[in-house]
């Protein structure tokens, strides 16, 4: 079973997270180059890359992924300040989401070599272990056909959003994740065309089941389906 180091950084300014995460990102390459290079040289040693899953908020951002347009962020410089939002455009995949308080945003920082070289499988395993949490509070999630992510009544006209997903990998390690709306203030949807759909609603854990809902124990939960999925060990 592998073992995969978990890190929960709280409530942490974005920049600051995405920092971490490329820090952590650039040791694993670092470590597969050198294993390559000594595989090279005939050396039969081998470092082992240690993946890991990291668990935060961020207060009030705004994300632009490669192949996002920033037509789809509605508000301009001053009215972010006054929103106390930040924005940035960033290296994953996808267009533009929200991250703020009350929403579980996930960044496996996986050596996909240790698991499965597939992304696609990759991207199917995190939303799962989203739609397994949802099953817990008695909410149906699906998925809708070249839409990633985690919906609810993904099948009618009143689809709705729970989960965005927005990866990157390169020599099949992973950053970037996955952004789960617990307790999100969905007010600052209104400010993007999220992840550049204008069809279909956001919505979050809270609204859907009409209260609270404890953020530590939603990610016990999700922490639980992911290490089943992944058949990984999570060590704090």
């Amino acid at each position: 079973m592998q073992q995969v180091k978990y890190i929960n950084l709280g409530l942490v300014d974005y920049k600051e997270a995405w920092g971490f995460q490329e820090e952590l990102f650039q040791g694993i390459i670092d470590v597969k180059r050198a294993n390559r290079a000594r595989e090279k040289e005939g050396d039969s040693f081998v470092e082992a890359t240690i993946s890991k899953l990291i668990f935060c908020e961020h207060p009030h951002v705004f994300t632009l992924g490669k192949s996002g347009h920033l037509s789809h962020l509605l508000v301009n410089e001053e009215q972010l300040a006054a929103k106390g939002a930040s924005f940035y455009k960033i290296n994953r995949g996808g267009d533009i989401t929200y991250h703020g308080p009350g929403q579980l945003v996930g960044y496996p920082i996986f050596d996909l070599d240790n698991f499965f070289t597939d992304i696609h499988k990759y991207l199917r395993f995190l939303e799962e272990a989203v739609i397994l949490t949802l099953a817990e509070y008695g909410i149906v999630g699906g998925r809708i056909t070249g839409s990633t992510g985690v919906w609810l009544d993904w099948e009618n006209p009143k689809a709705r959003k729970i989960c965005a997903l927005g990866v990157r990998s390169s020599r099949w390690v992973t950053m970037h994740g996955f952004a789960f709306n617990v307790n999100s203030d969905l007010d600052y949807f209104s400010n993007i065309i999220p992840c550049g759909i204008t069809d279909k609603a956001v919505t979050s854990l809270q609204k859907e089941l009409g209260r609270v809902v404890d953020m530590a124990e939603v990610q016990e939960k999700v922490k639980k389906h992911l290490a089943v999925l992944f058949e990984m060990k999570l060590e704090e």
